[in-house]
């Protein structure tokens, strides 16, 4: 700096320098090139007709699909039949046929199929890609065929200058997590692997990480001297439908818990991140993960509904959970003996996903009505679906000489719905090389490694009402911090 120069000038130029290295408004600082293709393994199965395929669609309508789309799944089709299938997957996910978008989408679209153990399916790949060098890789496919999948491109040369997209769930526990992270780094480095949880993509799950942050009022009380507890609902008021299997080989513990709770968990436990970028958040969440206390069995109820096992594809005498609720504690010096209760489930009274952070009461009953015995003490609610809210709870007096009052809510964010889908986000992201959203390796085995004993010892699945909100037993782990706040 030269003598004439002031401190404020030079506090101002390094601001505009840090402003330079994040340009986008993600969390990646930019560098990455956008993808020249997209590649979807398992074009036929349930998860592409359901949610890329839309996804893919709302990107035509916005003009933001601007590459071939080239799909691979053993099932042979004609173009007419694969053109029909897509057709068909927008309808049924409810979205306004806009012919134009449709055109835009079918044209890009273009099918190999094959077996994935067959070599000549790559080449075939190869040469539908053309010219494309910055491939994604997207395997929409059971995790059993990654590894078959990532050989096979190696083989083929198509794995330089790519990257690809696992889709949850990353293993069944600590060890096949382990497996799995090391086949994917074989072949591609971690900067562009790409572990996709369409939860992670939703608009109120990103807000979480804006609010804590961006808000100087909580710092102060967002430790373990003024948050009594943390309870955290996602349930659903349907079954597993057509999922039966899937979940015969899953369960609750590890479809919902140990990725979309923790993953908010994260969000809202974790320290300020040094820096505005995907390495430096991941590095934080990644930290509540290893300070979380293991789970055992006395801290974890499990409950499958009433009828589970008359669902197709379903073991008559299985124990698998359609509901799971636990007790958790993070062993760091902000949450140190603040136990956080998350709880999902399938066939409950309603479906939502709120988080309801507890403060403590007042040290002193100043007023008589001021921490009644049968209502919470003051509260901040987050709403994530199916209508995202923020909102804080706190005693006002009623008119009159009288000093007693009422618990009412402020509501600080009513928001519509998101503008885009989580996948149609998350896709997006990912062709553009931002991996803000995504999961990395470190966290991904740092959550297994909590729950890694109860996957294993734990007690039997009770059976629960259709309706309900799980087995009573879920109560009891409460204790003075209950009761359940139920999403209405």
């Amino acid at each position: 700096m030269s003598p004439d120069a002031s401190p404020a000038l030079s506090r101002a130029g390094r601001r505009s320098s840090r402003a330079q290295r994040f340009p986008l408004p993600g969390f990646d600082d930019g560098r990455s090139e956008s993808a020249d293709a997209l590649v979807l393994f398992g074009m036929t199965g349930d998860l592409a007709h359901k949610k890329i395929f839309p996804a893919l669609y709302g990107m035509a309508q916005r003009g933001a699909l601007h590459t071939p789309v080239v799909g691979v799944a053993s099932s042979r089709l004609t173009p007419a039949q694969l053109r029909s299938r897509i057709r068909k997957s927008i309808k049924e996910a409810g979205k306004p046929v806009d012919p134009a978008a449709l055109r835009v989408l079918t044209d890009r679209v273009s099918y190999v199929s094959g077996d994935y153990n067959d070599p000549d399916v790559f080449r075939r790949l190869k040469e539908a890609l053309g010219g494309a060098r910055r491939p994604v890789h997207y395997l929409a496919i059971p995790p059993g065929l990654f590894a078959t999948v990532i050989t096979g491109l190696a083989a083929a040369g198509l794995d330089a200058q790519a990257r690809v997209i696992l889709e949850k769930p990353f293993g069944r526990d600590l060890a096949s997590a382990h497996h799995l992270n090391r086949i994917a780094c074989s072949v591609f480095p971690e900067e562009s692997i790409y572990r996709i949880d369409h939860f992670l993509g939703k608009e109120a799950i990103m807000n979480i990480l804006y609010f804590r942050f961006a808000n100087s009022f909580l710092e102060p009380i967002w430790n373990r001297n003024y948050v009594d507890s943390v309870q955290i609902t996602l349930s659903e008021s349907f079954g597993v439908e057509s999922r039966g299997a899937f979940y015969e080989s899953a369960g609750c513990l590890r479809d919902v818990i140990q990725n979309h709770l923790f993953q908010v968990v994260g969000l809202l436990a974790m320290e300020p991140p040094a820096y505005r970028a995907y390495e430096a958040v991941q590095t934080e969440k990644s930290k509540i993960f290893r300070a979380m206390r293991p789970v055992t069995a006395d801290d974890l109820v499990r409950g499958q509904y009433k009828g589970y096992r008359k669902e197709a594809h379903v073991d008559p005498r299985s124990d698998v959970e359609t509901f799971c609720a636990l007790r958790l504690f993070i062993d760091s010096w902000r949450w140190e003996g603040v136990p956080w209760f998350l709880r999902s489930g399938k066939f409950m009274a309603s479906t939502a996903a709120e988080v309801l952070i507890q403060l403590k009461a007042p040290p002193q009953k100043l007023f008589e009505d001021s921490a009644p015995a049968d209502a919470r003490p003051n509260y901040i609610r987050l709403r994530l679906s199916p209508r995202a809210e923020v909102a804080l709870a706190a005693r006002v007096k009623r008119p009159g000489k009288q000093y007693v009052g009422d618990q009412r809510e402020l509501l600080l964010l009513n928001a519509a719905a998101d503008a885009d889908s989580p996948y149609e986000r998350l896709l997006g992201d990912a062709m553009a090389g931002d991996r803000s959203l995504f999961a990395s390796q470190a966290a991904v085995e740092a959550a297994w490694a909590v729950l890694d004993g109860v996957l294993v010892e734990h007690g039997k699945a009770i059976p629960y009402g259709k309706g309900s909100w799980g087995p009573e037993q879920a109560d009891a782990l409460l204790g003075k911090h209950g009761p359940w706040h139920n999403p209405c």
